[in-house]
């Protein structure tokens, strides 16, 4: 259980440090005059959208390596922590190829707040939904080791995730509203595949030292 709760909460902090997730919220809240009490309540509507899309395919796929590994014992001893060392390898080589993109793109949702000045409702459904529509995948990789100890496992992915990703991206948003430079998180946009694919690498290999 300490396993999967380090791991949970390591890619989740990596994963809410992404300016994409938080930076449009400052912008639009500037933009539309927002208080500071309106673009927290903002954040955390978009934030529990962005986690509840993830939680509920990371559920399913915490099921599938429970239902495997009750039949299989080799899935829990060797090919769950295999398909996280070899998912980490695949982000490590797309960060060394120079691809630094985030796979999560609100831009959509930004583009049609730009064009179209319908109120504060309007503005957070656009975004909700951009962020609903973007799960998050590292995470749901890890769903799939979590599962192999069944609903604890499986709990105790979601409640980190939720928690972490929805405190970590108020913070930033209260940090940013107040004009605090963000360098950590611009370093984690700019590498965040290195450093997710290191992480899933080295739970890989844990996973494979220590059985559950």
């Amino acid at each position: 259980m300490y396993q999967i709760f380090i791991g949970s909460l390591i890619l989740s902090l990596i994963h809410a440090l992404i300016p994409n997730h938080w930076l449009p919220l400052i912008a639009v809240a500037k933009t539309e005059k927002w208080t500071q009490n309106q673009t927290l309540w903002a954040t955390l509507i978009t934030g529990f959208a962005h986690t509840l899309s993830t939680v509920i395919i990371g559920i399913i796929v915490g099921l599938i390596g429970y239902k495997l590994s009750a039949q299989y014992s080799v899935i829990s001893e060797a090919i769950a922590p295999a398909i996280l060392i070899g998912l980490g390898i695949v982000y490590i080589l797309l960060d060394l190829r120079g691809h630094h993109d985030h796979h999560h793109d609100v831009n959509p949702a930004t583009d049609e707040i730009n064009k179209a000045k319908t109120g504060r409702v309007a503005i957070l459904a656009s975004l909700s939904i951009a962020m609903f529509l973007t799960p998050c995948a590292e995470i749901e990789a890890y769903y799939f080791q979590a599962g192999i100890i069944g609903w604890t496992g499986i709990f105790t992915v979601s409640a980190v995730y939720i928690i972490t990703t929805l405190v970590v991206m108020l913070l930033l948003v209260y940090w940013g509203m107040k004009g605090v430079n963000m360098c950590i998180s611009h370093f984690v946009e700019h590498h965040e595949k290195r450093i997710t694919g290191i992480v899933l690498v080295c739970l890989g290999i844990l996973a494979l030292l220590v059985k559950f």
